[in-house]
């Protein structure tokens, strides 16, 4: 009988030690730093990175874990950590949108070279948008994008079923199509 389906991989297990954690350190630091940074900047996220590292190591050691799970629980820790500052990532949001809408005037869009004329113009109501989503919305969706994490990770990371996250980003991407739409329709873009 052939199967199509590929055999899942047995996950590895790991005690979680001194020696296992820096491995993991190694292996997660930079990329989890980089999903912070572009979160709340890279000093906060400096910070954000260390706590949740201790905080793995304050709850989990000695534990024998799975080395996936763990990273992904390291996401759902550095999300929880970054609720703290999410008030300031809202303002920050919206106040670089404001400024950014006040530097961009629509009608010299035409002027400038394609693509990034609207990438330009759109990061203003772009930040916006993001700013005004729930947080629940905006977490799953810059785990998406900006940490590259899979349905199944932020599950684990946010500590909700995969349903819920496969759900909450169909929801955000809709919503956010849907802006964007009205938005270049109000603005007379036209794409040929």
């Amino acid at each position: 009988m052939r199967s199509d389906v590929a055999p899942m991989a047995t996950p590895v297990r790991v005690a979680l030690d001194e020696g296992a954690l820096l491995t993991l350190y190694e292996s997660t630091a930079a990329r989890l730093h980089r999903y912070v940074a572009r979160r709340v900047g890279a000093d906060t996220a400096q910070d954000v990175v260390s706590e949740a590292f201790l905080a793995l190591w304050e709850g989990r050691a000695g534990q024998v874990v799975e080395l996936d799970t763990l990273r992904a629980w390291l996401y759902g820790v550095a999300t929880n950590l970054l609720r703290r500052h999410v008030r300031s990532e809202e303002r920050k949001l919206r106040a670089w949108g404001r400024e950014h809408a006040a530097r961009v005037d629509v009608a010299d869009v035409g002027d400038r070279a394609g693509e990034a004329a609207d990438a330009d113009a759109l990061a203003g109501p772009v930040t916006r948008w993001l700013a005004d989503l729930r947080r629940e919305e905006r977490d799953v969706l810059l785990l998406t994008a900006w940490a590259e994490l899979s349905p199944s990770e932020i599950a684990v990371a946010l500590d909700v079923p995969v349903a819920t996250v496969r759900t909450r980003l169909h929801r955000t991407r809709a919503r956010l199509r849907t802006r964007l739409a009205d938005h270049l329709t109000d603005s007379g873009d036209h794409h040929e």
